[in-house]
């Protein structure tokens, strides 16, 4: 699992008919310490995240393993929204905090 900040969405009316009726997302990858590095990847969302949430996301085989990503051509999925994290007993994001 990698983590990542949803920074945008992306729309194809044109795509393989498995692909028919996914919502796409574009996600910057962040580090463990919720830094964002100059890296982006386009991920079918099946958790219904939104903008601006932190994700968690698989890539490669692993993206086909989710029941609406299932044995369709998809190379990333956003399969959680993170609440928080902690890195060495330090919270580095909270996701309700103001």
């Amino acid at each position: 699992m990698l983590i990542g900040k949803v920074v945008g969405s992306v729309v194809a009316t044109r795509k393989d008919e498995k692909m028919q009726n996914q919502k796409l997302l574009l996600v910057q990858v962040h580090d463990q310490q919720n830094k964002p590095k100059e890296q982006y990847v386009v991920a079918v969302d099946s958790v219904g995240a939104g903008l601006d949430e932190m994700v968690l996301y698989a890539t490669g085989s692993s993206a086909r393993q989710t029941t609406l990503t299932e044995n369709k051509p998809c190379d990333a999925v956003i399969m959680a929204v993170v609440d928080s994290w902690d890195l060495g007993g330090d919270n580095v994001y909270e996701k309700w905090a103001s």
